[in-house]
């Protein structure tokens, strides 16, 4: 398997599992994120190369190259362009919910402690 098809396989199964977040994320800062992340991409993916840090196997890739970096690494820029913020939503929408859950429940401090007034 090359490394366009697992990187398509990827993105396919990252936005197919956080479809309900992403849709509900504004999409300007998640498009801006994602330029970002390939310019980085860009750069640091030709310098590491020219630096002879890391060689792709030829029958892996495509061949093709936007200015040193291989087409397929720019993969990695859009799924963390996109999966970071889907975390940080689901993740931080639990946080909310525990400390919500807390306060509600009396007798309990907000760090799981029994509150000291309460007994």
């Amino acid at each position: 398997m090359t490394n366009i098809v697992l990187n398509v396989i990827v993105l396919v199964v990252l936005v197919v599992v956080s479809w309900r977040v992403l849709r509900r994320l504004r999409p300007g800062p998640l498009v801006w994120t994602a330029v970002v992340m390939c310019v980085l991409t860009l750069v640091f993916d030709t310098l590491m190369i020219a630096a002879d840090l890391y060689v792709y196997a030829p029958d892996k890739i495509l061949g093709v190259y936007v200015w040193g970096a291989p087409l397929e690494d720019f993969a990695y820029a859009l799924a963390a362009a996109l999966g970071v913020p889907v975390l940080w939503t689901v993740l931080g929408a639990r946080g909310r919910d525990r400390a919500a859950d807390d306060r509600a429940t009396p007798g309990r401090a907000t760090d799981g402690r029994a509150d000291e007034d309460a007994r």
